[in-house]
């Protein structure tokens, strides 16, 4: 693996962890969470400058359904990261208080909404590009060949953390997150750690789910080809 592409996931990973660790915010306090959030947003800006030539290809070359729903998630990803930032700077209290906000409650729903819808389309565009990650990581390791074993143990890992993801979705009342603001805040008594693992599980579950609906509609359309090549 080259330099630039190891960068690229060390920094994708970090930006989403530390993503993570910012959502944790009745744990961590606002001091702790608006620093976190600065370090998203310079992160976040490293890695749009390294796939800008994602946004010049946009329109060039075929546009079947997988790169369709492709450019779909990553522009409302890219829309939901600058909304949730822009607000998250308006209602700063410690980095940036000399921004004169008379009344922020608005901005302060539109921030928690956007992170919570931000945290699931993450998610999914992750999965999108879950295929590249899992080939980076195999030329990173230096694995090469192919093994049963491993492929059942992987599947088998993946359907326990989406299980466990199912569960801390409910307990954690992901749905109601995702289209309920509450202005007291959805207070936890997990610890930092319990809070990471709780939701890369369910992270898991749209990583997962997306990963897996890519490759069925590969061959849907691999077969579709192949019928009309018979025909």
């Amino acid at each position: 693996m080259n330099r630039k592409m190891l960068f690229r996931l060390v920094n994708d990973l970090v930006m989403t962890l530390l993503m993570l660790i910012a959502m944790a915010y009745y744990i961590t306090g606002n001091m702790v969470h608006e620093v976190v959030g600065v370090v998203v947003l310079l992160l976040f800006i490293v890695h749009n400058f390294l796939n800008r030539r994602w946004y010049k290809s946009i329109f060039k070359g075929k546009h079947n359904l997988r790169r369709i729903l492709q450019i779909g998630i990553n522009l409302i990803f890219l829309v939901t990261m600058i909304v949730m930032m822009i607000s998250a700077l308006l209602i700063s209290n410690e980095l940036f208080p000399f921004i004169p906000i008379n009344n922020d409650m608005i901005l302060r729903q539109i921030h928690v909404q956007t992170a919570y819808w931000g945290f699931i389309i993450m998610a999914v565009h992750i999965g999108l590009s879950w295929e590249i990650i899992i080939n980076s990581v195999r030329r990173m390791t230096r694995i090469t060949g192919t093994s049963r074993i491993r492929t059942i143990a992987l599947r088998i890992l993946a359907v326990l953390i989406v299980a466990y993801g199912v569960q801390s979705s409910f307990e954690g009342e992901m749905g109601s997150k995702l289209f309920i603001y509450n202005p007291f805040g959805w207070f936890t008594d997990n610890s930092t750690l319990r809070f990471l693992i709780d939701h890369l599980s369910i992270m898991g579950i749209y990583v997962c789910g997306t990963h897996y609906t890519l490759k069925f509609i590969h061959k849907q359309q691999k077969r579709e080809e192949k019928q009309s090549e018979i025909a």
